[in-house]
């Protein structure tokens, strides 16, 4: 996490463009919607309109774009021909899912991408594609703007870019959501952007309760949120509803370690089998863990750790239903959707919580 000191600390390495800090931090401008290198040569905003990134792709699933005239993720110095070959495709296509056909109608080789990119940015192209691509829609999600505002501040002349890439994670282009709503086809959930102390999160509900709440950076959230629309044959505009305001409020509590239970309504879809392992989540105290065995057993069903294991992955409802708490049989993590490294921040926190 920045601290507030670390902010100033930045800013000042920012307005003094001190190359000591190039690599360390990116900075995001709120009011362009780009993200920059610290020695960036254009004008430099006001700390209220900055926000600061450790990782590139923290920079982009908050919604930030890479600026034009820095190009902080291909400057000639710092990449290779490749790497900047391919930031720059994405650039012109976003919403674009890469396949092999698409590395090879750029001559690339596939793997080599994926490892240079690894090495540069901490992620491979992929990731970096959707990431990118995640962070057209968050920023409508984030910041409620009008559609318009949202093309233009995403950096679109036209509107298609835009138009597509939002598709791609809520399944319409935007202004199709307003049609489906006056013409009652579609049930309305609302979506909304969470900033909490391990990253930035997606909350999604109706006015009665919760249906999802993810990392914003957890592998396969389009595909999850995809499931979720056509489920409940729903139309996802940004928004707040009384469910997110309190699990809002409920998160911060939880970080702050003033909260063991949570209140908020949530509706949980699933199948009966995963309905089942998730009640025996919630089951399990603050602060404690269980292995996958002994969930199994707890259920009744012994010899289906591995279903078991399968189900807690397909958890929507992350924290609230703690498919943390859930840990191999040698005292090893297993596996999270939203990364290993939360897991063991959100045990630990727990358990000093105690």
């Amino acid at each position: 996490m920045i601290t507030e000191a670390l902010k100033q600390e930045f800013y000042q390495a920012l307005i003094d463009k001190n190359i000591l800090y190039d690599g360390v931090f990116f900075v995001g401008v709120k009011t362009t919607g780009v993200f920059c290198h610290l020695t960036c040569s254009a004008r430099k905003p006001k700390f209220e309109n900055c926000e600061f990134y450790r990782t590139a792709q923290e920079a982009l699933l908050a919604s930030f774009r890479p600026c034009k005239r820095c190009r902080p993720l291909s400057h000639p110095s710092q990449v290779s021909d490749l790497v900047r070959t391919l930031v720059e495709a994405v650039e012109a296509d976003p919403s674009k899912r890469w396949k092999t056909s698409d590395f090879k109608a750029l001559s690339v080789n596939e793997s080599t991408a994926r490892r240079q990119f690894k090495k540069r940015f901490g992620m491979t192209f992929v990731e970096y594609a959707r990431a990118r691509r995640m962070g057209i829609a968050m920023n409508q999600v984030r910041y409620g703007k009008a559609i318009i505002d949202a093309q233009l501040n995403t950096g679109y002349e036209s509107s298609s870019g835009f138009r597509d890439a939002f598709s791609k994670i809520m399944g319409a282009a935007p202004t199709k959501f307003i049609t489906k709503i006056d013409n009652g086809d579609s049930k309305i959930l609302k979506c909304s952007w969470l900033d909490t102390r391990l990253g930035p999160m997606l909350a999604i509900s109706d006015d009665d309760g919760l249906y999802l709440l993810e990392f914003v950076d957890r592998r396969g959230l389009e595909r999850e949120i995809k499931k979720l629309r056509i489920k409940l044959k729903a139309a996802i505009i940004p928004g707040i509803s009384d469910p997110i305001k309190s699990i809002e409020d409920e998160l911060r509590n939880y970080f702050e370690s003033t909260l063991r239970e949570f209140r908020t309504p949530i509706h949980i879809l699933g199948t009966e089998f995963q309905k089942l392992v998730w009640s025996e989540l919630m089951r399990i105290p603050y602060g404690e863990t269980r292995s996958y065995a002994t969930q199994a057993e707890a259920i009744g069903k012994q010899f289906s750790y591995r279903a078991v294991a399968n189900a807690n992955g397909a958890n929507q409802l992350a924290i609230i239903i703690p498919c943390h708490r859930i840990i191999k049989s040698s005292g090893d993590l297993g596996g999270y959707g939203g990364g290993i490294t939360r897991k063991q921040w959100l045990i630990e926190h727990e358990k000093q919580g105690l």
